[in-house]
């Protein structure tokens, strides 16, 4: 009987297409053959005759097959990568929108941009083919990783407003952004983790904290800082226990706020609490506003002088707007928006923790830096260097980007394998 039940497996197992299905769905039959097998040596029938009965019970291998073949063929979401797609093409806006004076160098960030977008895409359907489990046997290496490369920007003699960075040849700068996908990987891990103590945790969020603040940079600290406590609130502790952890990272960081006021750089001190009534740090506002109040529903491209700088980049949006108008604006700001609801969708249908905190972390990171950027070229909070995702202008708001997408899909395609891990370690326990 055991050759029946190999004989039935392996012929379910043949209709599946899938590698990774396959081997999901053995474990889940298997599962299922030793529930029905005990339960028919509960009714007083031998282990031969109970393996039998269990296998016929199951039904014809074929139709079973490809029945499994249908319900757990790996899942493409069409819909993000069509997003993704409409996303890409919407970045060449504000290279269009540069004036006049920036004809020269407009050509050369157009190019740049095309193997930025083709790039990006390529990362986020490769990541998207790739089992994002595999990453959670790497989290405490992916932690140690964004710690050198924060400790090695600090002997970096290239500076961009005080900032170390990396200049890697072909490619170009990389500021400590380039530390963060990793971080992102170390702190699923951590959360997923149920062995973590809480001081564990606080004393790895300080460290890193830590490194951020003494690169300088603000904007990237605070994106960290709150990555790390909404993932916190999908993690395996208490409600109680997350709360305390809460408060003490917010405390943490409105001493780092402190620090870098009353000790940090001029840059970063004009750019955080600016005076709107001088020359130079103000300025900056006041060019915002007044581009924001100047701009028409569509566009004005006839007029394209601008004495606002990077309008490619972290003022991609107000760049776009004078140029093209409200109603561009409102379409790429409509885009990024279903980003932001689709991943939700995705991560409240994850039923794998590791991949939920996965996506959780992933739709922390875009939606930071689109509603920050947002809100920043509306006036409301701060000056920040925050890009707007796949529009500003760079490397990192279209590869970084592109990696979180690339997990998000991942995580989406594998989700009907989550539910046949579960049986299985059910399975396995119950040996």
């Amino acid at each position: 009987m055991v050759d029946d039940r190999e004989r039935f497996l392996e012929e379910v197992i043949r209709q599946i297409r899938s590698k990774e299905a396959k081997v999901s769905v053995e474990k889940e039959l298997n599962y299922h053959l030793k529930e029905a097998k005990e339960y028919w040596l509960g009714k007083g029938l031998s282990a031969t005759e109970a393996e039998e009965k269990a296998v016929k019970q199951m039904g014809d291998p074929f139709k079973l097959g490809e029945k499994m073949n249908k319900l757990y063929r790996p899942k493409v979401d069409w819909l993000l990568l069509s997003l993704l797609a409409a996303v890409m093409m919407l970045g060449f806006l504000p290279i269009l929108s540069m004036d006049s004076s920036q004809v020269e160098i407009q050509d050369s960030f157009m190019q740049n941009r095309v193997i930025f977008g083709l790039l990006g895409t390529a990362l986020a359907i490769g990541i998207m083919y790739f089992d994002y489990r595999k990453l959670q046997r790497w989290g405490w290496a992916s932690y140690l990783l964004g710690v050198l490369l924060l400790c090695g920007l600090r002997f970096s003699s290239y500076t961009i407003n005080g900032e170390p960075y990396y200049d890697i040849p072909v490619l170009g700068a990389f500021t400590c952004w380039i530390a963060l996908p990793f971080f992102f990987l170390a702190w699923a891990q951590f959360f997923e983790n149920k062995r973590m103590k809480v001081w564990q945790l606080f004393l790895l969020f300080i460290f890193s904290f830590y490194l951020f603040l003494e690169i300088p940079d603000l904007s990237i600290a605070f994106i960290y800082a709150s990555m790390v406590m909404i993932m916190l609130w999908w993690s395996h502790f208490s409600k109680k226990t997350v709360v305390l952890i809460t408060t003490m990272i917010s405390l943490t960081i409105l001493l780092g706020v402190a620090a870098i006021t009353l000790y940090g750089s001029e840059y970063h001190k004009d750019r955080f609490i600016p005076d709107y009534f001088s020359d130079e740090p103000g300025r900056i506002y006041v060019q915002l506003r007044e581009k924001m109040a100047e701009a028409k529903w569509l566009g004005d491209s006839a007029n394209q002088a601008s004495s606002l700088p990077d309008t490619h980049s972290d003022y991609a949006l107000a760049g776009l707007t004078s140029h093209f108008g409200y109603v561009a604006t409102a379409a790429v700001l409509i885009i990024l928006l279903l980003f932001v609801i689709r991943m939700g969708y995705i991560a409240l249908g994850a039923r794998n923790r590791y991949g939920k905190l996965l996506v959780i972390g992933a739709l922390a990171l875009f939606s930071l830096q689109f509603f920050y950027n947002m809100a920043m070229i509306f006036g409301f909070v701060p000056i920040m260097t925050i890009y707007l995702p796949f529009i500003s202008y760079g490397w990192m708001p279209t590869i970084l980007n592109a990696f979180l997408i690339g997990i998000v899909l991942s995580v989406y395609r594998r989700k009907h394998f989550d539910i046949m891990t579960e049986r299985a370690k059910r399975s396995s326990s119950s040996c």
